[in-house]
């Protein structure tokens, strides 16, 4: 399948497995490359030795691409963007903050630039910087997301009529039929991220995958809007943080019930009381967990299926 995104990354199939924090290890990462799609580490969730342990690994178990996703707000990015340069690394998705820091630095080096943006706004300001692609994400995604609430169906499409670089769909996308509506809608390929979460190879913890296997529909909310708007499952921390606005809640007492590694407790080391649960609205349609190429083979399958189907109307 060859369009503007497997030529531009060397890949495949047009799909992405988002760069996820405490999920998006080298394991994950490198069983996507495999399977023919686009593997990404989340250097997020990751100190700097720790990211270079995953680049040396993720080479030496794919000769395939794969790139690395660097949270712009990361408070030691130049040491991440240094590994990046010296291992090696050819594609770097850039998210959360202004994609001008770094996009020139990074082409210059032979690095293939993609930021991730939730509106058409940011989405020009993206191409503008000169990145070689945008992730246009939809409010359905799991984890940080856009202020906007601006749905995946509405976001590519407004983003394509205003952008002439190649456009990645992400939010609510865990299957071929929702894949093939989204490049219907104008994108050129999607970022998966949640269907991922459910797999062996996901570096998150087992009892957070059972939960995203068990979500049912309306089983998570965007919250915490002050801090960082966030999308999560409703645990006893969800919860608590509802009681909290409940009795009026500062800026101040948020950040105090949120406190440090809250995400890191819950998706790594499985306390699903405690611990903050971020996963996207698509849960509720993934029912099992499944090795990340057979993820990728069922999205094609899938995506072929219902291209057929179309046609025949």
């Amino acid at each position: 399948m060859q369009n503007k995104i497997t030529q531009l990354f060397g890949i495949q199939y047009p799909i992405i497995q988002a760069g996820m924090v405490w999920a998006s290890g080298w394991r994950l990462a490198s069983a996507v490359s495999n399977a023919g799609g686009l593997g990404i580490l989340g250097a997020g969730s990751m100190y700097p030795e720790v990211l270079q342990e995953h680049i040396e690994k993720c080479k030496k178990a794919t000769d395939k691409p794969f790139g690395v996703n660097v949270p712009m707000l990361y408070p030691d990015i130049d040491k991440l963007m240094k590994i990046i340069v010296d291992q090696g690394v050819k594609i770097v998705f850039t998210s959360a903050g202004n994609p001008k820091t770094w996009t020139s630095y990074l082409q210059e080096k032979g690095i293939t630039v993609v930021h991730v943006v939730s509106s058409v706004k940011f989405a020009l300001k993206a191409q503008e910087a000169g990145v070689d692609a945008i992730v246009a994400e939809g409010f359905e995604a799991g984890g940080h997301n856009g202020r906007d609430e601006t749905t995946t169906m509405v976001l590519i499409p407004s983003v394509k009529e205003k952008i002439n670089i190649p456009l990645i769909a992400a939010g609510g996308i865990a299957t071929g039929r929702a894949m093939l509506a989204a490049m219907v809608l104008g994108a050129d390929g999607v970022q998966v991220g949640s269907r991922f979460v459910a797999s062996p190879e996901a570096s998150s913890h087992d009892l957070f995958k059972k939960w995203v296997v068990d979500a049912q529909e309306g089983d998570t909310q965007l919250t915490l809007k002050e801090l960082a708007p966030v999308r999560l499952l409703k645990n006893k921390f969800y919860q608590d943080v509802q009681a909290a606005y409940a009795k009026g809640a500062s800026v101040e007492d948020l950040k105090s019930l949120l406190g440090r590694a809250r995400a890191k407790r819950g998706m790594f080391e499985g306390d699903m009381e405690e611990g903050e649960l971020e996963i996207g609205q698509v849960s509720g349609l993934i029912h099992d967990i499944k090795p990340a190429a057979q993820i990728v083979a069922d999205l094609m399958a899938e995506f072929n299926q219902a291209k057929s189907e179309i046609q025949d109307y």
